[in-house]
């Protein structure tokens, strides 16, 4: 359970503070639009996301069981955290994910890091490409400009909701954002190991500010961001509202463990280390306790920048404190340019995300799955969708047990992870790698 950051201290020196501090900055530049984005896309306020990669960020890697892990919000919880606001306003965010930091605390410290190997690789894939879905389809009001009461969390009922609204469709708006997704995804297959999402965003900001008038930025619609962090209060908390919230908090912390240690897994591949899982939840429960006391969304490990940062040269988890300073740094410095940028863009950046988490070109190995395991995927991603993203995870875990426990398949299983660069290191365990 000891920090990583506590063995690779050992002779650290200037040379890979350098490296790690470079790469800190680098994925702070990919992470500022990317936290507006998924705090706005979750119904948040902008700043909200923000405040979790500073607070949620900076405690991850301080604490955490990697040596390359990058905390912060994740397009993940968009679903969930929607769906919170929705029903029980933000205060109740906040105390669903200061409970789910106290079950990762707890967790972490009864050992529970590799149980969660044991759920289902297909629950994993179909709540993924469920939350995907939900994903893309939340982002179509901002990407085309359509005017419109907030659309409600259901699915069913967002479609309604979109389609009555298609009347106020900004063109300049749905051109700019789906320049945006095609610009990114170009550029990505090209180069995939540069982050080309910060400066596709950047230029289309400043194309929206000088020659499209009609195209929201984030300040224009939620007001100017704040220049610092706020100062941390207790959410208010009663005992009917923690037995409401108790769902909610469970998905949190079953999601927050489940990305964290893939993510982790993946940087154990890139760099051939070996992270420590219990240590990593541990981690992820403060970074969820103390992310709702600044007012922040739940936080977790980010496999697309933890990539980054292992592509830029970090190498321990410096790097990764360094780029939730950095961001703080922004926010003193620059909030009125972040606040500038536009949000047909940022909603395009969110449709890409979504694409990238569904995985679609791994369709063709999925369909060859055995068909137990395919209707798993399927049932759950449908589950995920149309009904409700806690369901799904219950239902499907359960159910996934049972088909393995049948098969006699006792074992974890070898999970599935994107962003294999860099060749394969050893598999995680609780180590002193």
């Amino acid at each position: 359970m000891k920090p990583k950051i506590l063995t690779t201290m050992r002779g650290y020196g200037w040379r890979p503070f350098g490296s790690d501090a470079l790469a800190g900055m680098t994925v702070a530049l990919v992470a500022l639009p990317l936290s507006i984005a998924i705090a706005i896309a979750s119904g948040a306020p902008p700043a909200a996301g923000l405040v979790t990669a500073v607070v949620g960020g900076f405690l991850i890697s301080a604490l955490g069981g990697s040596r390359v892990q990058i905390g912060g919000p994740t397009g993940a919880f968009i679903v969930v955290v929607y769906g919170v606001i929705h029903a029980h306003g933000y205060g109740g965010l906040l105390v669903a994910t200061m409970m789910a930091g106290v079950i990762l605390l707890v967790a972490g410290l009864l050992g529970a890091g590799r149980l969660i190997r044991h759920v289902p690789e297909p629950v994993i894939e179909g709540f993924t490409i469920g939350i995907a879905v939900v994903i893309a389809f939340s982002q179509i009001k901002d990407l085309a400009g359509m005017a419109g009461p907030n659309l409600p969390a259901e699915f069913i009922a967002k479609l309604q909701g979109l389609w009555a609204m298609r009347g106020s469709t900004d063109t300049s708006a749905l051109t700019l954002g789906v320049v945006c997704i095609a610009a990114i995804l170009t550029l990505r297959r090209l180069a995939p190991r540069v982050p080309w999402l910060v400066p596709v965003v950047v230029l289309a900001s400043m194309m929206a500010a000088f020659a499209l008038p009609s195209v929201d930025t984030v300040s224009e619609r939620y007001g100017a961001l704040p220049g610092g962090l706020p100062m941390p209060a207790m959410p208010s908390l009663t005992v009917k509202m923690a037995a409401e919230l108790l769902p909610s908090a469970l998905t949190i912390a079953f999601l927050a463990g489940i990305e964290s240690l893939l993510s982790a897994i993946v940087a154990d591949r890139m760099i051939g280390a070996a992270h420590r899982s219990n240590a990593e939840l541990i981690a992820q429960g403060a970074a969820n306790v103390a992310s709702p006391l600044f007012g922040g969304l739940p936080a977790t490990g980010a496999i697309a920048r933890t990539a980054t940062n292992v592509n830029a040269g970090g190498r321990t988890p410096v790097a990764g404190m360094v780029h939730a300073l950095a961001i703080l740094l922004a926010m003193v410095v620059a909030a009125p340019l972040a606040g500038a940028l536009a949000l047909p863009a940022l909603a395009g950046l969110l449709v890409v995300t979504a694409w990238s988490m569904s995985e679609p070109h791994r369709w063709r190995e999925r369909l060859r799955l055995p068909k137990s395991d395919l209707l798993l995927l399927i049932g759950t991603a449908l589950l995920t969708v149309l009904v409700d993203l806690t369901l799904a995870i219950g239902v499907g875990t359960v159910a996934g047990l049972a088909l393995r426990l049948a098969r006699g398949e006792i074992a974890a299983p070898r999970w599935h992870t994107p962003f294999r660069w860099g060749g394969h290191g050893r598999e995680d365990k609780d180590g002193p790698g």
